[in-house]
């Protein structure tokens, strides 16, 4: 009988072996198949067990049972993994911030790359040349942006919540830390909730968003000058009184933070006490100093942003008199070092507000004769609008999660028509192996182009999300 989806409770007491690991962290089973499922040719039931790693041997608990597989638990673990590790942080398995905590650092990253791996073998039906060698860096505090939801619990429990959401639940998570947000941040947790249970919209606060930037300049002695900028944007639906701004200001003056106010769309964000200050992030190897807003979109993790753009360059191979193309390209995040090493580079993004951004950017950093940038669709491309960017011996593209599917499929109808407009190298940075895949696919079946190299990014450590880079050559021609 086929179950719905109403949750269930069924201790199971048999020992099962997990087999391997979905990207939710979830260990894989399989039970053994009855006789119907024999005759049939078929595999016994799949069960996903929250908590288990491969190589366990367990009992679970099943919470959801349904016709195909069952989603479980664990119960006891009877022989835990060699590569299982400690939990750091007290919220883990309640928040859904990090869903690998309990998975050792090195585990996680060759699980990582198997993804990648197989994405491309099923997806793309193609093996790079090269797998690059992973790359990491900070594993705990190394979150410098951050979205918490903020829920009044006065009414049952006296307090606000500020946190992250429970895995895959409205319901926000009741921490008092996070081992992933820099130590200051964390920190903040508990006087935010009294911060917000202070306030005459305790009701109306329902976000706070997070920026960290560096500090004004890291080698000075001024403590002032040496500590990291931390913005706090507050989302909040009403006005605020006299008493809420005195309130915000005292909790500002006393953390060294800066508050910004949202009270309605995007657009409306503005600092609001002090009146004045400088978020930026820098890449010292190219000697840039990018300045950003606390809700503009910019790598969670510095340390692993800087490791990102030098290796992108790296295999780039840009030469000075190098014409590159950087699509998807933000606030310039690749654009302005790859000025230091080309003749001229253009960005292209979809979003007027970025490219000015980006503009601003590269007057700020003395690149602006180097640099153009220019608004585009880049997911309603065409053989023509490629024609429009003119030549360019090298291309970047940082697409969002959906990839670059139509930049791709461009570039397959000009191999067959103008293969002379076709970039000779791309490099190609994902968030989405899936997509990824996709676009592999197009480009080295229908495009002329070799995978030349593939690896992974350790960008967000402790959770599932897979960051990776991709490098693309046309044969060169003869």
């Amino acid at each position: 009988m086929r179950r719905g989806d109403k949750p269930v409770n069924i201790e199971v007491t048999e020992p099962i072996r997990v087999e391997a690991l979905d990207l939710d962290a979830q260990g894989i089973a399989r039970l053994r198949p009855n006789e119907e499922e024999v005759l049939q040719g078929q595999s016994g039931k799949v069960i996903f067990i929250k908590g288990a790693l491969p190589t366990e041997l367990v009992t679970y608990t099943i919470t959801s049972d349904k016709a195909r597989f069952s989603k479980a638990k664990v119960r006891e673990i009877l022989r835990p993994a060699v590569f299982r590790a400690e939990p750091k942080c007290a919220a883990f398995g309640v928040c859904g911030g990090c869903t690998m905590q309990h998975l050792d650092i090195r585990a996680q990253v060759a699980m990582k790359q198997r993804v990648l791996e197989d994405d491309l073998q099923h997806i793309a039906k193609t093996k790079p040349q090269e797998i690059l060698r992973p790359m990491g860096g900070p594993t705990w505090e190394y979150r410098h942006r951050a979205r918490l939801s903020a829920v009044n619990r006065s009414i049952k429990k006296g307090t606000v919540l500020i946190g992250f959401h429970e895995g895959k639940s409205g319901y926000v998570a009741d921490m008092l830390a996070c081992e992933i947000l820099p130590k200051h941040v964390s920190n903040l947790l508990p006087e935010m909730r009294k911060l917000v249970m202070g306030l005459s919209i305790v009701d109306r606060m329902p976000q706070i968003e997070i920026a960290v930037g560096e500090p004004e300049d890291p080698s000075s002695n001024d403590l002032k000058k040496n500590i990291p900028v931390t913005a706090l944007v507050l989302r909040n639906l009403l006005p605020l009184t006299n008493a809420d701004e005195q309130l915000l200001r005292a909790f500002a003056d006393q953390h060294q933070v800066w508050i910004w106010l949202q009270p309605k769309g995007i657009e409306t964000v503005a600092p609001f006490y002090p009146e004045t200050g400088k978020l930026c992030y820098r890449l010292p190897e190219f000697e840039i100093e990018m300045p950003f807003k606390p809700t503009d979109f910019t790598q969670v993790n510095h340390m692993m942003n800087r490791a990102l753009v030098s290796r992108a360059i790296r295999l780039l191979e840009v030469k000075v008199t190098d014409r590159v193309l950087d699509l998807f390209c933000g606030l310039g995040n690749f654009t302005l070092p790859l000025a230091r090493k080309a003749k001229q580079v253009l960005g292209i993004e979809g979003l007027e507000t970025l490219t000015t951004r980006a503009k601003e950017n590269a007057l700020h950093n003395g690149l602006a004769d180097k640099v153009n940038f220019m608004k585009s669709d880049l997911f309603e491309v065409t053989p023509e609008t490629i024609a429009s960017w003119a030549k360019a011996e090298r291309w970047l593209m940082d697409p969002p999660r959906e990839g670059a599917m139509e930049i791709c499929k461009a570039l397959a109808e000009l191999h067959t028509q103008h293969s002379e407009l076709l970039p000779q190298r791309i490099v190609y940075v994902s968030c989405n192996p899936k997509t990824l895949a996709r676009d592999v696919e197009i480009l080295c079946h229908h495009a002329g182009y070799t995978l030349s190299s593939a690896g992974i990014v350790n960008m967000f450590p402790h959770t599932s999300h897979v960051e990776s880079m991709a490098v693309f050559d046309r044969p060169k021609p003869l």
